[in-house]
């Protein structure tokens, strides 16, 4: 229910404004009957990202979103992940993209800058509870605008295999722990061939069987540290690097000291497994950074692990990555369709059935607190144990720099990681090569 304008036009507009409104049902996911009846027909395109379990979760809960709103037509398109986002390029480019669609977090503002999505700031801050939804923060750039609302949350931890850390006699994580601490137990938690571990003056380090501790891309690697450590790559604004740091020389020594004594595996290590997954999945490491959507893969494998919050920087600070896939509104819609959008992102955000059923897929945190924080997502019978994590991570996570130039700013980025990590280039060469790299890929954006 839209407050402010029932407010203004008090009671006897009340009904008028509902029917406008597209009849808004709140939480308890019911409407007026006569109300219905009297709003005006409108057809709603969805586009959404999908696998047979989603796609299948998903088709149900539209079949109750229409319920409600029997007013709107809703036509759907989906697809497995990449087919998705290749073809929603296309229909960008022809002006034939869906009236609402679910962006992958890391697009959502290069979406914004790019001119393709609307800006609803109005309607968050008039329709919506903001203190009962997470995420909704990492849908507003620094000027306060909203440009998306939460689909589902991923946040990153630090994963560790409890069977590893029991073996070799190590205590697990704790929320006390420090960068430092992480690098320490994996000293004891790193093999070689013979079983000696990376404390033992005669381990091998060109025969590791077992490494401590896996990073690797963006959400999962490096640049967690960086941020940790009080650096990394992009502004507040996303438009200027920030890469040559002090803060980021630190924490790329820290990072590269572990990489030559094989307590982390390099990208040729990593290699060597064929895909990155599989050094925590195969229980050839001890701990990774990873999201919460890697619970799925970790729970199939049967692997005996749990999750901590990722470490604290030399000066305290925490730092984990946030990915908010989002509900975001075509710049292209009419002010008919985007109304009708908008009820479809309410009723997602905010219907408890909604976030119920989402929830059984379990892809992603829930958006809404109070489902979020239930025993249905925090069940303790389902792995990993303390999903409470996820949560309270939240309160210290933070974008990846996600821009309209993402992909290739992060290509520079990446590929100076490899060099520095395979010892082709120093700390310091990493620090002009990347703040220049990346600089001039902004350049190449925003200052056209």
């Amino acid at each position: 229910m839209k407050k402010k304008l029932i407010t203004t036009i008090g009671v006897v507009g009340m009904s008028t404004a509902l029917i406008l409104s597209g009849c808004s049902t709140g939480k308890s996911g019911k409407a007026d009957e006569t109300q219905v009846k009297k709003a005006e027909p409108v057809d709603l395109f969805i586009g959404y990202d999908s696998d047979p379990p989603t796609k299948k979760k998903m088709e149900e809960i539209l079949a109750k979103f229409k319920t409600i709103h029997p007013e709107i037509n809703i036509k759907t398109e989906t697809a497995p992940y990449d087919q998705f986002y290749e073809k929603l390029t296309t229909q960008i480019a022809a002006n034939s993209a869906p009236d609402v669609f679910q962006s992958d977090g890391t697009k959502v503002f290069g979406f914004a800058q790019r001119g393709v999505i609307r800006d609803i700031t109005d309607m968050v801050n008039s329709d919506l509870k903001k203190d009962e939804i997470y995420g909704l923060d990492f849908d507003k750039t620094s000027d306060g605008k909203y440009w998306g609302v939460p689909q589902g949350i991923q946040v990153g931890a630090l994963f560790y295999n409890k069977d590893l850390f029991d073996k070799a006699g190590v205590k697990y994580p704790t929320n006390d722990w420090t960068w430092d601490d992480l690098k320490a137990a994996a000293e004891k938690l790193t093999l070689d061939a013979s079983g000696k571990t990376a404390t033992d003056p005669s381990f091998d380090k060109t025969k590791v069987k077992q490494y401590g501790f896996t990073f690797f891309s963006s959400s999962r690697g490096a640049f967690n540290i960086l941020k940790a450590f009080g650096g990394g790559i992009l502004d507040p604004s996303m438009t200027k690097s920030i890469a040559n740091s002090p803060e980021n020389k630190k924490a790329l020594e820290w990072m590269v000291d572990g990489m030559n004594r094989k307590l982390f595996p390099n990208p040729a290590d990593l290699k060597a497994f064929q895909d990155n997954f599989k050094v925590f999945l195969s229980g050839s490491s001890a701990m990774q950074i990873d999201i919460y959507a890697a619970t799925t893969a970790m729970n199939g494998a049967g692997l005996n692990y749990d999750v901590a919050p990722l470490p604290k920087g030399p000066t305290g600070k925490r730092f984990a990555p946030v990915i908010a896939n989002s509900w975001v509104i075509n710049k292209k819609a009419d002010d008919k369709k985007a109304k009708a959008a908008w009820e479809w992102i309410k009723y997602w955000a905010d219907n408890d059935d909604a976030q119920k059923e989402w929830t059984q897929v379990g892809e992603a945190v829930p958006v809404k607190k109070s489902v979020a924080n239930s025993d249905m997502f925090l069940i303790k019978t389902t792995k990993p144990e303390n999903k409470k994590v996820f949560l309270d991570s939240l309160a210290f996570a933070g974008t990846i720099d996600s821009n309209a130039v993402f992909s290739e700013w992060v290509k520079v980025y990446n590929d100076n990681n490899a060099d520095l990590f395979m010892n082709k280039i120093k700390v310091d060469e990493w620090l002009t090569k990347t703040d220049q790299g990346v600089q001039k890929v902004l350049d190449g954006f925003f200052k056209k």
